[in-house]
């Protein structure tokens, strides 16, 4: 078993770094999971609530959500095509991903797809009252058809070498491993791919609030982050491979997204370079109550009541994500204020979810 080190709690989020080897589950089946926020140049005097409205049914046309995809006449070529080698290139030499893919095989046509569960996209107001646009997706089916085919194959391999660990869960590949290098270059390929994909999304929902807002430009760097992924990273004078789920990179100077629910506030925030939690943070308020506890405790009129001036699903299909079954943003705010100060804060007024 490789040396790991745990930085942050994992009651919200995890940091795991190993040296010369990677534990693909602890990346999670959706690689490269994260978050893009920009601001605009229009504040909320410049609107009103009906065009807010129209908003939300404009990005719930152009954006397919849940299990949703674009078709095929309105799949992003040009986003989709820079992904084509490499993806030949892992299947040519692992055909048996083809056969994982499965139902996956039309990953380009998921290209600019949010997905479901607490997945969403979000118009907010910052403390100004500067309107912000706010999403969060990640590789959608091929990523984790992805991490599914090497999870497994990584437990074979510590079966086949006659390793035994604690948890099947940290089967690892060593480097200069067989399939090392093979699954460094898929879970990087994953990452790219949820980086675009939410790219994408952005461009498709900054264009239906072109439609039915004031005109706009976006006036702040682009915060694009990752919150469940790997990378090599240089840590305690040591180059190890850093994996964070459900963690933000907090270097001194990055700027991070850190959410609440879909009734609460969230958080751009400039990382401080914490060295103890390896440069890292909280990625979002986390939940506090499993999917099947909050439709159990929480009814419609609870989600209405705690979703109340947002312009969202209001059904029991989103239940599962109502603010209460998530833990307060703001003592997790408080909790690592050594991690991250805060530049700027959200409040949702409209909210899409899968």
């Amino acid at each position: 078993m490789p040396d790991v080190h745990l930085g942050i709690g994992a009651t919200i989020g995890s940091v795991i770094a190993t040296h010369k080897a990677i534990i693909p589950a602890a990346v999670g089946v959706d690689i490269g999971c994260g978050m893009v926020a920009a601001r605009l140049s229009i504040t909320g005097n410049d609107i009103e609530e009906k065009s807010l409205k129209k908003v939300f049914d404009q990005i719930s046309r152009d954006v397919p959500v849940g299990r949703g995809q674009h078709a095929d006449d309105r799949v992003l070529v040009e986003a989709v095509r820079p992904f084509e080698p490499g993806l030949k290139s892992l299947t040519h030499r692992h055909p048996q991903l083809l056969k994982a893919f499965g139902k996956f095989s039309k990953w380009a046509n998921q290209m600019g797809t949010l997905g479901g569960g607490n997945h969403f996209i979000e118009v907010c107001l910052d403390e100004s009252s500067q309107i912000w646009v706010m999403l969060h997706s990640g590789s959608r089916g091929i990523g984790n058809a992805m991490a599914d085919y090497f999870i497994k194959l990584a437990r074979q391999d510590m079966e086949n070498w006659m390793i035994h660990l604690p948890d099947r869960d940290l089967a690892y590949f060593p480097e200069g491993s067989e399939h090392f290098n093979d699954y460094v270059e898929a879970v990087h390929w994953a990452q790219d791919y949820a980086m675009q994909n939410r790219q994408s999304m952005l461009d498709l929902v900054l264009g239906a609030l072109h439609r039915h807002l004031p005109p706009f430009r976006v006036t702040s760097e682009v915060v694009n982050c990752h919150h469940n992924y790997v990378a090599q990273e240089h840590h305690y004078r040591a180059n190890v491979w850093v994996t964070r789920k459900g963690a933000i990179r907090a270097r001194a100077g990055d700027l991070g997204i850190v959410p609440g629910s879909m009734g609460a506030r969230s958080y751009i925030v400039r990382g401080k370079g914490n060295p103890e939690s390896f440069c890292s943070s909280a990625h979002g308020a986390g939940r506090r109550m499993s999917r099947t506890a909050a439709e159990q405790q929480f009814t419609e009129h609870d989600l209405i009541r705690q979703t109340e001036g947002v312009i969202c699903r209001k059904d029991k299909g989103v239940i599962d994500e109502i603010p209460g079954a998530y833990k307060d943003i703001d003592v997790v705010m408080q909790n690592q204020n050594d991690l991250t100060e805060i530049i700027h804060t959200l409040k949702q007024v409209v909210c899409v979810k899968g």
